[in-house]
């Protein structure tokens, strides 16, 4: 969603790339770049006159004139003045302290409030809490039934004493299912209400006699990305004729300008607190602030991958995969290559998750392009071959590869570049175990011209280190500019720099891609 609005920010920094100093002219430059952007990216105008002001006052401030990287800096300031327009720190539910919390969804019709509800009950069951959703949208044809076919989905209960299809009192059902919930013991009870086509006064009062009946912890306002500007001015009415605690943007995913997601917190003066970024009920997670930022400027979101990661992979199988890797190239088998492939599309959308890598704004047209029944097609090769193949690949000849073609329903071709890049990959994976650094990597230990070994270790640091001077007030001074952009570390102020936005794979990652 948020592609058009990345491009336009990183064509803007390349530009204040390599300056040493940035003039008046400079910063009043870019400052009407990052306007245009956001106009266009569908962003509120109080909302960008705001953010125009902060990020043009700092910039023209002490912190950008005593930078040894003003560019950088200027990145840096954008970059916090994002985080803060999408609401700061990350927002936590409450929790009632005697159970069950009440979470109350409210929104227009068609934002996805049924789905949406399934998809917060798996991930607080994830959480380790025990949830119930509860069909309270009594008007909408078949609402009811759909809550219960995806809380069958999501593996969570259903609370659904009426037909619903018009039949039945909301505000009476929401009521009983506390009790309800009580007697069963569930500790989370999600009441998804009824929407309308657009705000209105009936919608107002029964989403208000609900609340009134219920006492809800929570009350969650779920807004469709998509729609732009008109998410904000619905968002307000809500607020003013009801309350909410919390914004759910759902269909993130939409390939719609994203405006509404930046603008609506600063708006409504309530923080994002869930986003949906997909059809599947694991395309849900906590908004983080800083990580939306994060990707917005072309920098990835490491934390999010590493969490999915730490969800999928047990700290037992990455330990005893390593220690394998470590023990030669050979120990590594197609059955294990199946296994971790098999592990990573678990956590979802491959595109997705290359997404989340920084300095991947230079390859998103590739990223788009993947294929994601590839990793389908590799698994049947894979699956067709015998115990043997899988063990020692390097027995597979001519008349074996025609045979696990049949086997898969793919060509020979495809057989023979799966079982020349499972070589690449292991070699890779085992190099990398060992210590021995990133193929294709230059300035990493192992690579090329980069000292891989002890004996040339000494003679290149030699050769290419920095020649301290032999006059002694020369010295203290190189000394203390080294010591300066130590302090100051990378352009995010984190003490170690952010890869650039032109930052290439290696050559052995895009053959596996």
């Amino acid at each position: 969603m948020f592609d058009t609005l990345s491009d336009r920010l990183a064509s803007t920094f390349k530009t204040l790339r390599g300056k040493g100093r940035l003039s008046e002219a400079d910063i009043d430059a870019t400052a009407r770049e990052i306007r245009v952007a956001l106009l266009e990216a569908d962003v509120a105008l109080p909302v960008v006159r705001a953010f125009i002001k902060q990020v043009k006052e700092r910039a023209a401030g002490a912190e950008v004139s005593q930078a040894l990287n003003p560019a950088q800096q200027v990145i840096k300031i954008v970059n916090e003045e994002l985080v803060g327009i999408l609401g700061g720190e990350t927002r936590r539910l409450r929790f009632a302290k005697t159970p069950p919390t009440v979470i109350m969804l409210a929104g227009l019709q068609g934002a996805g409030k049924t789905t949406l509800a399934g998809k917060l009950g798996k991930w607080l069951a994830g959480q380790g809490h025990t949830p119930m959703l509860v069909a309270a949208d009594l008007q909408r044809p078949n609402a009811v039934n759909q809550l219960q076919v995806v809380g069958e989905r999501a593996a969570v209960a259903v609370f659904a004493p009426e037909p619903g299809n018009g039949v039945g009192d909301p505000v009476r059902v929401a009521k009983d299912s506390i009790a309800h919930a009580r007697d069963k013991q569930y500790d989370v009870v999600i009441v998804d209400t009824a929407g309308r086509l657009g705000v209105d006064a009936e919608m107002m009062q029964q989403a208000a006699d609900i609340r009134d009946a219920v006492g809800p912890d929570e009350i969650l306002f779920v807004v469709d990305a998509m729609i732009g500007q008109d998410a904000v001015s619905t968002a307000e009415a809500f607020r003013d004729g009801v309350g909410f605690d919390g914004v759910v943007l759902s269909k993130l995913d939409g390939d719609a300008r994203g405006g509404a997601a930046l603008s609506i917190a600063q708006v409504t003066g309530k923080q994002i607190m869930f986003a949906s970024n997909g059809e599947k009920l694991d395309d849900f997670d906590a908004f983080h602030p800083d990580r939306m930022a994060s990707r917005i400027l072309g920098m990835g979101d490491m934390l999010s991958l590493i969490e999915k990661a730490e969800q999928t992979f047990s700290q037992q199988e990455a330990e005893a995969m390593a220690a394998k890797l470590a023990k030669g190239p050979k120990e590594f088998t197609l059955d294990d290559f199946l296994a971790q492939m098999e592990q990573v599309r678990k956590m979802g959308s491959i595109s997705k998750l290359l997404g989340m890598m920084p300095g991947m704004g230079q390859m998103k047209e590739q990223i788009n392009n993947l294929d994601e029944r590839d990793v389908d097609r590799t698994a049947a090769i894979i699956k067709s071959m015998t115990p043997g193949e899988r063990h020692d690949p390097m027995v597979i000849n001519g008349s074996r590869r025609a045979r696990i073609a049949r086997g898969s329903g793919v060509e020979v071709s495809a057989v023979k570049n799966l079982v020349e890049r499972f070589f690449e990959a292991r070699k890779m994976m085992s190099k990398m175990a060992q210590g021995g650094g990133m193929p294709g990597m230059p300035g990493m230990p192992g690579m090329p011209g980069a000292g891989a070994g002890k004996r040339k270790g000494k003679q290149q640091k030699k050769a290419k280190g920095r020649q301290r001077s032999g006059n002694p007030m020369k010295r203290k001074a190189d000394e203390q500019a080294a010591a300066e952009r130590r302090a100051a570390g990378g352009p995010f102020g984190g003490g170690a720099e952010q890869p650039p936005q032109d930052f290439e794979l290696p050559e052995e990652f895009k053959k596996l891609l």
